[in-house]
């Protein structure tokens, strides 16, 4: 029994920049083009997170759609992530990801991490915006070193966080216009292309995305 609280105190010493990443329009892909096209879109995005963690860890897990992944400080994550976003934007079978990164102690349990450091990065996850990545203050500093564009957007209040975060973007990959973000599955264009919604309405990927968009609006919120 000592060993083992030896063993899990010993673990939380450890400190691992920890990242959440999913793809923004996945959902709506099975529900506007049915699960068969969903599962070819996350089979696509798993091998390319395999492609770019090659020479690194393994991630830690899939939710669904969503990779939890670690790594040993933010310099080796930005390193890992640039290639894999700028791969993600090139592929135009896929939406725009979105991504929250944060550098601090974890638990390590099972093949898992645990702790303030991953609720906190899993949040930073939930807030960004398609083709977005926030992250927290080393990994800012870590991308203004390599001469990464970074934007502080101030302080924000995290759920169950006491206190409020400084919150950084991190261009790691071109940014994304939202004028051409497909509201639905957003998507983006050029990669593929339908039309407009007269008259100056947003961006599609096809009819489908049109027409859900149409009968329910307020279901997909425009991106700003």
């Amino acid at each position: 029994m000592n060993n083992e609280i030896n063993q899990t105190q010993s673990s939380a010493d450890a400190s691992a920049t920890v990242a959440f990443i999913d793809l923004a329009g996945f959902s709506a892909i099975a529900d506007v083009h049915g699960d068969a096209s969903a599962l070819a879109v996350l089979e696509i995005f798993e091998r390319m997170v395999r492609e770019a963690l090659c020479g690194y860890e393994p991630p830690i897990k899939w939710i669904g759609d969503e990779a939890m992944l670690s790594f040993p400080g933010p310099e080796t994550a930005i390193q890992a992530l640039g290639s894999l976003l700028q791969a993600c934007r090139k592929e135009p079978r896929l939406p725009l990801t979105r991504a929250g990164l944060n550098h601090g102690p974890v638990i390590r349990r099972a093949g898992d991490l645990f702790g303030s450091t991953v609720n906190i990065a899993a949040r930073i996850a939930a807030l960004a915006s398609p083709g977005q990545l926030l992250a927290t203050q080393p990994i800012a500093e870590a991308a203004r070193v390599k001469g990464i564009l970074v934007r502080d957007l101030g302080t924000v209040a995290l759920r169950s966080v006491v206190g409020e975060i400084p919150l950084y973007e991190i261009e790691l990959a071109p940014s994304a216009d939202p004028a051409w973000i497909d509201p639905v599955c957003k998507m983006h264009a050029p990669y593929a292309s339908y039309r407009r919604a007269a008259p100056r309405g947003p961006w599609f990927c096809s009819p489908g995305c049109e027409e859900a968009y149409r009968k329910s609006p307020q279901t997909y919120p425009l991106p700003r």
